[in-house]
């Protein structure tokens, strides 16, 4: 992947993050071990490619104001409503000290189990955490679901092929993938009948426009 740069200038303590944000530049914060600690603003538009790319896990130049500092974006705040980003934390990174991140797990094929048994591909765990120099950090993991090849078969963080050089921290028997078995669809009860309003009687009805049937006379 080529070097994500990032331009970031600092900021000047009387500006309000809401005053930034209306002329499209994000509120952001650098700090780490052995740095000063420094707030920033930066393009939105620059911020947004820059995440959408490195996402937590790659390093990024943070070029701020012409000096060059190795990061990772430790979090990111967004909007409720517009789902813009609103505030950016960044971690100063060296190269030769191990960092514990976080990777995102991408699962890939096709279960046996949903293709044929027709269940549900259920992913229980969509990132793990990792240890690692920043030289090795990886922007994904890939687990193949073709193994899963009925309801009782199940994925485990286990099973998730790790590059030497990369430490597991997540606990390795939690499961990542399952295939669900799907709810056969219930039918409606149905609706009670009540009895006591059904009319019961003993009595032919005579249909209309036929002659009544004629009353014999008694003889004496």
């Amino acid at each position: 992947m080529d070097t994500i740069v990032l331009k970031a200038q600092k900021r000047d303590p009387k500006a309000r993050a809401n005053t930034l944000r209306r002329v499209k530049l994000v509120p952001a914060e650098f700090y780490g071990r052995g740095v000063e600690n420094l707030s920033l603003q930066m393009a939105y538009g620059d911020i947004r490619r820059a995440y959408k790319s490195a996402g937590q896990n790659t390093i990024i130049d943070l070029d701020i104001d012409g000096s060059k500092k190795k990061v990772l974006i430790h979090h990111v705040d967004y909007h409720p409503v517009s789902d813009d980003i609103t505030h950016v934390e960044f971690i100063n990174i060296k190269m030769d000290q191990a960092i514990n991140t976080r990777v995102k797990v991408k699962l890939e094929g096709t279960a046996p189990a949903v293709k044929e048994l027709q269940g549900t591909l259920v992913q229980s765990i969509h990132e793990i955490e990792i240890k690692c120099l920043p030289a090795d950090l990886i922007h994904e993991l890939i687990l193949n679901v073709e193994t899963l090849v009925d309801f009782n078969a199940s994925l485990h963080v286990s099973d998730i092929k790790l590059p030497e050089r990369i430490t597991l921290i997540t606990d390795a028997e939690l499961t990542v993938a399952t295939v669900a078995q799907q709810k056969a669809e219930e039918e409606a009860p149905a609706e009670p009948v009540d009895l006591s309003k059904i009319e019961v009687t003993s009595e032919k009805k005579v249909e209309e426009g036929a002659d009544a049937p004629e009353k014999k006379e008694k003889k004496d």
